[in-house]
């Protein structure tokens, strides 16, 4: 008999080589039905898996994310197999399940694939799904698994990195893939696929390597799910950040000037000011220092910090002097030179904390295909900031930046998020710097930390910082997308590396604790979400036009400038349109640039010293005073922007 631990607490004890599915129609024939995916003692395993020891069963239904990526992982393969079925002469690379859906990178030789082949594909996916095959395991020699894929140089490259033993293999229908496991029970849970792109991918994320074709591709248990997915997909077209930018006349690229590299127009640049202004009012309260650090910094000062040892490849070449020796890299992080910064004094215990915060921009050479309007780029502005405290003091610290952190969210609208304490990868101690005695007291600090605040917080393993755990903050968007926005880590090595001392109540130097903090992130990323979260309607304190004035003729330019001069008294953001054009048309082109309020003026506002004043959307308040406007605009502001 064995003994499984249920994520509920409770212990039941079952005959040896008895399955996760087993257990499920032990508990009830309903959670068999809907059971897809298990885990066993931490590990992936498939639901009919012997279970010959004691453990703890976690089993996944397709609410569980687990079990979507079961599903959407054992759908790569039938994708796999039907782009073998047409496609007899390609060869097939890599297929994972992603955050929403799969893909699969595949070589086609001489064919290619367009969008009027997807319906085709479908139509086999589906046709292989109702044969109800069941997914099997296998294990097979190195030999083997060579002599399979003898004409796939790709699959033989896989499998020259494997260790004999640990190969195994994935059957389905006459099918067969290269896999570690994690499948669904059969292939007719799958009711729904859509092909939904594909690009351009090089072979291992490799530019020297040879380029393939990406299909991605999406499945769903019921017919009814994939239409919601597809109608949220055209939903996020219409909120697409590129496209709501250039509308809204934010910021643009421009090949001469470079990938990734964007140019802020006018407007954009207003709108980051004020993003920049707003946390900087709050910091100031909270006690941070503002500091700028140059746009390059010596190579020795990356490698020092350790950066250059992780990063240095997704940096841009060094930049060499006439000096013999000497190499300067554009900034890849501004924590190095923060650290610089508190080095330049000797400091006590009684002048501890230090908060350094830096609106620092930073370049990394991003892949061009990896590039994407400004969630991808290749320089961006963080709104970064290092603290330097005791060990004492880290508590403290760490739950004051949380509190910063919720007070950008809650102004922002991201109400709905989970905190997730990102955790060393104990398998790979290679990956990272520092003592171990150091990584558990930084980890302890942060579980504590998001423990005493109350969050809701997950656990991940293997996500760390390659210098310290941290905390990030997962955002869903008003798609129901996830993103990490914000981050706070805790750091004892680069005190360390760059042996930065306090002098202590008894007169010995000891180690600062660092703490690095973002809540936007970068910028750019930052804002780009923000653009896709709100379909462009910030929040009206945010707004780069919070009004735009329209007169009904050139007759009223003159009392419609009095009208901007008293909005501006007010510090209302406003604009006059007094173009010889219709005011259906102006009305128009005002709510395309998500203008939260439109003032018409005409003859009788003109008369009666008044306004009349329609909302975003539509709605008509009526004929108002200016100073009765103004209350307007002060509570619906006063009602979204936080108090720090």
């Amino acid at each position: 008999m064995i003994q499984i631990t249920l994520p509920d607490g409770s212990v039941k004890s079952f005959e040896a080589n008895i399955t996760p599915m087993d257990v499920a129609k032990s508990i009830s024939e309903g959670l068999a039905r809907n059971v897809i995916s298990a885990s066993f003692n931490n590990s992936t395993v498939e639901t009919v898996t012997p279970l010959t020891t004691d453990g703890s069963l976690i089993l996944y239904t397709w609410k569980n994310d687990e079990g979507k990526k079961a599903f959407w992982h054992s759908s790569a393969h039938v994708l796999a197999q039907a782009i073998e079925e047409l496609y007899p002469k390609a060869k097939l690379t890599i297929g994972p399940a992603i955050e929403r859906g799969f893909y699969y990178d595949v070589d086609f030789g001489e064919d290619t694939l367009t969008d009027k082949d997807f319906k085709t594909i479908e139509n086999k996916m589906l046709e292989i799904a109702r044969g109800k095959h069941e997914f099997k395991m296998r294990s097979a020699t190195k030999a083997e698994a060579l002599e399979l894929y003898k004409d796939n140089s790709f699959k033989t490259e896989l499998i020259e990195n494997l260790e004999d033993g640990t190969i195994t293999f994935c059957d389905h229908s006459t099918f067969t893939d290269l896999c570690r496991g994690g499948h669904i029970p059969n292939t007719g849970i799958i009711k729904a696929t859509k092909i939904l792109s594909v690009a351009g991918a090089y072979w291992r994320g490799d530019e020297t390597k040879p380029q393939l074709t990406r299909v991605y591709g999406i499945t769903f248990p019921k017919q009814k799910e994939l239409t919601e997915y597809l109608t949220l997909l055209e939903e996020a077209k219409k909120r697409d950040h590129r496209k709501l930018g250039k509308e809204l006349e934010l910021f643009t690229f421009s090949q001469k000037v470079g990938a990734g590299l964007p140019l802020w127009l006018p407007k954009g640049a207003a709108l980051r000011e004020r993003l920049e202004n707003f946390l900087k009012a709050a910091q100031k309260k909270a006690g941070y220092e503002m500091v700028m650090s140059p746009h390059i910094g010596q190579k020795d000062l990356y490698v020092t910090s350790g950066h250059y040892a992780k990063y240095g490849e997704d940096s841009f070449q060094p930049i060499r002097t006439p000096k013999d020796d000497e190499e300067f890299l554009l900034k890849p992080m501004n924590c190095p030179h923060h650290c610089e910064i508190y080095n330049a004094a000797q400091w006590s215990y009684k002048d501890l904390p230090k908060r350094y915060a830096e609106f620092g921009t930073v370049y990394r050479y991003e892949q061009s295909g990896e590039l994407h309007g400004l969630t991808r780029v290749r320089g961006f502005t963080q709104d970064d900031a290092h603290l330097f405290c005791t060990p004492d003091q880290l508590d403290a610290e760490f739950k004051n930046v949380i509190d910063l952190v919720l007070y950008v969210f809650g102004s922002l609208g991201f109400e709905n998020f989970t905190a997730q304490v990102s955790l060393r990868d104990p398998e790979n101690p290679e990956k990272y710097i520092g003592s171990l005695e150091n990584w558990e007291k930084a980890e302890q600090a942060i579980i504590s930390a998001a423990k005493d605040k109350g969050l809701n917080y997950v656990i991940e393993t293997g996500e760390a910082a390659f210098y310290g755990p941290k905390l990030d903050f997962m955002v869903k968007d008003a798609l129901g997308r996830q993103w990490q926005l914000g981050t706070i880590q805790v750091d004892y090595n680069l005190p360390e590396r760059f042996n930065l001392t306090y002098k202590g109540s008894d007169n010995e130097l000891h180690r600062p604790v660092m703490i690095h903090r973002a809540p936007f992130g970068s910028m750019e990323r930052f804002i780009a979400i923000l653009l896709e979260h709100t379909g462009g309607n910030f929040p009206l304190w945010l707004m780069p036009v919070q009004v735009s004035i329209l007169t009904l003729s050139e007759k009223y330019e003159k009392y419609g400038e009095k009208v901007l001069t008293l909005l501006e008294n007010y510090e209302i953001r406003a604009l006059v349109d007094n173009r010889s054009e219709t005011i259906g048309k102006k009305i128009r082109e005002a709510e395309m640039k998500k203008t939260p309020y439109m003032i018409i003026i005409g003859e009788n506002e003109e008369k009666d010293n008044k306004i009349s004043v329609r909302q975003h959307g539509g709605e008509d308040l009526g004929t108002i005073s200016v100073e009765d406007f103004s209350e307007i605009v002060k509570t619906e502001i006063n009602k979204t922007l936080k108090q720090f």
